[in-house]
């Protein structure tokens, strides 16, 4: 392959790397309104009355808004495919508020120390209810975060708002009680994971303005353009047609992004006042008021015969949703669906799940979304399984772990036909050389090195749902415009997909123009998450091309006075094989101008029955200070199979940043709530993210299998890169200490308050 494969250069590095201003403030229209809202100070309160006349007659302030004076109408902010499995749980403003940090008023005016003032002089009544901040009190409580009667859920979940459920359920297949009780050896743990936040270094951030022919035009970070235009139609209660969504350039969102954060609140003052308006988020709103990850505590029951061989795998999954119910049923299922399918061979398996209602910051979607937190939990059993059976945690695995061409179980009953995990397994024990150094070695200087490992699994959009669509078309230059929805927030997706359409094409990466993503001009495309853009997405991409080439050549055999069946087209040059006579592709595209009656534009779309897992190994050497319990990484090797890597040095990249995000989840990021319900960690001086310098080595290989439903052979790569930090790191300070963690972040406290207990 010429393009595909290839480690190209990002279509846009010379432009971050020169500082061009292609963020979404630095293109704001500078005559913007400056929008921000008040926030509660209570977790649980309903708002008696508010005072805004002294805020109003700041000046420069343009407008104040309040619960009375928006619609009543329900919605979600979480950015799926309709109807979304989340419930209908919002409102812009609510006179009850359920969290600190719940919007109670919308300022807007001409710059930011007016709204600033105007904040501070607004004067709101309280009456302060009781709150539920554990979410082991939160079901079936008297305290209720929804006692509304407009609470609607449009799906099936299991929920119910009159036990604080946002979802439940159940799914089995077996008797895993009789099967665990014949197991020889059975171990039992809970693992909980706290919420995490994305940190992504740019903020929410949205400007909105009115277009001359009066529609609503929605520039923001955004990874989901379709969603955000159908939950602004529904919060505002206006038609889709009336509103347009783009995003420009987008600094980073890790799943944050799929969720609606800023985007009603400027979009509320502009439809109102008629004004371009802009909300940047403050780090502190970031870290107080967005969508981070779901705080799951997981409970594994995992069965084994004294051989090793893993016969059931029990789990339960108590989830805490927060105040709202944004991707509260969905990252639920994979902690389950995307943990135990990693075991092929055993013989029952259950599943149950419950997501409660808390009044604490709502949360949503964060990269591995769910399944992060499930591996964390099973692997981390599944190496104290090992450890219980006196047996290699490598050799267990490679006695039981899925391969090629098994029905995975939990999964939906689907086949994996590309699975390299046998030999991710194999090459990572090289790398490391995990023989020689497992379990630990004692350095004699009071300090200890050893390693861990585990393995990780992921899907590639979401089966039966996800739509990925691009339109490519001929330019008179020769060159190629490729339209597509889906958002590149880093992740190199407008070059990757270029890659695919140059290499159906057989032109070079540079005659691809990439657009996107823009509601009124780009084709349907659910968005960037659930690991779909290079799968999904990248199958409509090809798909287009493939058609393109088509319509190349019946228009070349139409200027050629030939058959289509003559042409022979290099991706420069259509020749009839007959008479040797050419047109370049410059002179087809001028011709598809000019009395032509067949668009030289192709649009196809793009959804999949199945979602072929990416599957992975990591692999960690620490040194541990038994006197201060101080974790340093001295090597982490990891070895992936994502199928066909599109492009390998982005998909390095990829791994690496995914890496560094669980690293720091296991060790460091460490949410905190005051007894009120306050955030603690409300900036990077409190909320500790690692820096380059803390994720020590990495080292990162690719073990390829070929995935036929997919681009080239192509699986993804954005999520799963993350999952495997966590239990790795875990297993391997219980190698060095003896001590298993069962609640992350793993800090020197712990390991050392441990020690000293022990």
């Amino acid at each position: 392959m010429k393009t595909v494969g290839q480690p190209i250069r990002k279509k846009d590095a010379y432009a971050l790397v020169t500082g061009k201003p292609v963020f979404t403030d630095d293109i704001a229209p500078k005559d913007c309104l400056v929008v921000k809202v008040l926030r509660s100070p209570h977790a649980n309160a309903m708002v008696k009355n508010i005072r805004t006349d002294l805020a109003e007659k700041v000046e420069g302030i343009e407008a104040i808004y309040t619960w009375e004076d928006v619609p009543k109408e329900r919605f979600t902010m979480a950015g799926q495919t309709y109807p979304e499995a989340s419930p209908y749980d919002r409102l812009i403003l609510d006179p009850h508020v359920r969290y600190v940090g719940d919007p109670v008023a919308i300022v807007a005016g001409e710059n930011e120390a007016c709204v600033d003032q105007a904040l501070k002089r607004i004067k709101v009544e309280y009456e302060i209810l009781p709150a539920i901040l554990d979410l082991h009190e939160a079901k079936d409580s008297d305290i209720l975060v929804h006692p509304e009667e407009s609470w609607k859920a449009l799906c099936p979940v299991g929920a119910d708002n009159r036990r604080n459920l946002c979802a439940s359920g159940e799914s089995h297949d077996g008797d895993v009680d009789a099967v665990l009780k014949d197991c020889d050896v059975v171990v039992e743990g809970t693992y909980r994971v706290k919420a995490n936040q994305q940190a992504m270094m740019e903020t929410f951030r949205t400007v909105c303005y009115m277009d001359s022919y009066g529609r609503l035009n929605v520039m923001s970070s955004t990874q989901i353009v379709f969603h955000v235009r159908r939950i602004l139609s529904n919060a505002l209660g206006i038609s889709k047609s009336k509103i347009r969504v783009f995003k420009p350039r987008i600094g980073g969102g890790f799943g944050a992004k799929q969720t609606s954060v800023s985007e009603v609140y400027p979009a509320f003052v502009t439809w109102k006042t008629g004004k371009p308006s802009k909300m940047i988020f403050t780090r502190e709103e970031s870290q107080i008021a967005s969508s981070p990850r779901h705080e799951m505590e997981v409970s594994v029951r995992v069965g084994a015969d004294r051989d090793g061989k893993i016969r059931a795998i029990d789990l339960y999954t108590l989830s805490n949703t927060g105040a709202y119910g944004e991707h509260g049923p969905t990252t639920v299922g994979l902690s389950g669906h995307k943990s135990i399918p990693l075991y092929g061979s055993v013989e029952a398996h259950r599943f149950a799940y419950d997501v409660v209602y808390t009044n604490v910051m709502s949360s949503g979607a964060y990269r591995g979304y769910g399944a992060t937190q499930g591996i964390y939990a099973v692997e981390t059993a599944v190496n104290e399984l090992a450890q219980k059976l006196q047996m290699d945690p490598v050799q267990l695995r490679l006695k039981n772990m899925v391969r090629e061409g098994e029905v995975m179980p939990a999964y939906y009953g689907e086949q994996t036909n590309s699975c390299a995990l046998d030999r991710c397994m194999e090459r990572a024990r090289e790398m490391i050389g995990w023989d020689e150094k497992f379990p630990c070695r004692d350095m004699g200087n009071g300090k200890v090195r050893s390693v861990g490992v585990a393995m990780a699994m992921q899907g590639s959009g979401i089966s039966h749902v996800d739509v990925g669509s691009a339109t490519i078309k001929l330019e008179e230059d020769g060159l190629y415009a490729l339209s597509i929805g889906a958002a590149d927030m880093g992740t190199g997706c407008d070059t990757t997909l270029a890659q695919v359409a140059a290499e159906c094409l057989d032109c070079s990466v540079d005659q691809i123009i990439v657009s996107g993503a823009d509601t009124d001009t780009s084709p349907y495309d659910s968005g960037s998450y659930a690991s779909s853009t290079a799968y999904i997405t990248g199958r409509a991409v090809e798909k287009a091309c493939r058609k393109l080439q088509e319509k190349i050549c019946e228009k070349a055999a139409e200027m050629l006075s030939c058959g289509w069946e003559d042409i022979e087209f290099d991706g420069h040059l259509a020749t009839d094989r007959s008479t040797g006579k050419q047109v370049t592709l410059k002179e087809i595209g001028t011709a598809g101008q000019c009395g032509n009656a067949n668009a030289l534009q192709v649009t196809e779309s793009n959804s999949s029955p199945v979602s072929p897992p990416p599957f992975m190994v990591g692999m960690v050497e620490i040194e541990v200070d038994k006197e201060t319990g101080h974790v340093e990484i001295l090597d982490y090797v990891a070895v992936v199979d994502c199928g066909t890597p599109l492009n390998p040095n982005l998909c390095r990249c990829q791994v690496e940043g995914g890496l560094a995000q669980g690293i720091g989840m296991a060790l460091y990021e460490n949410i905190q709530y005051s007894a009120k319900g306050q955030l603690l960690n409300n900036s990077f001086m409190q909320y500790k993210i690692p820096t380059r310098l803390d994720v020590g080595k990495l080292r990162v290989e690719f073990e390829s299998s070929y995935e036929e439903t997919g681009p080239f052979g192509a699986k993804s790569i954005g999520e799963v890169v993350i999952n495997t930090p966590a239990p790795a790191l875990a297993h391997a300070v219980a190698n060095a200490t003896g001590i298993w963690v069962h609640e992350l972040p793993i800090t020197s406290e712990k390991i050392a308050m441990g020690l000293q207990k022990k």
